[in-house]
């Protein structure tokens, strides 16, 4: 566990190891979720990175009866 320190503009570099490991790119989105008295940080990878995440879902939308009558 390596130690950040936070600036004065509030800002933290995340260690190299940290980022090689959870593969964060620039442009990720951070999202912070208090937790039992704790601050966990998520990564939020960019949507492009969902495609091909569910392989052999059905993507053909499917209607209701009705419309399919229409």
């Amino acid at each position: 566990m390596e130690a950040v320190t936070i600036s004065s503009k509030f800002q933290i570099v995340i260690p190299a190891a940290i980022r090689q490991k959870y593969n964060v790119k620039p442009g990720y989105k951070a999202v912070f979720i208090p937790y039992e008295g704790s601050l966990r940080m998520i990564f939020v990878p960019p949507v492009e990175q969902a495609r091909g995440m569910f392989p052999g879902l059905d993507t053909d939308p499917q209607r209701e009866e009705e419309d399919e009558a229409r």
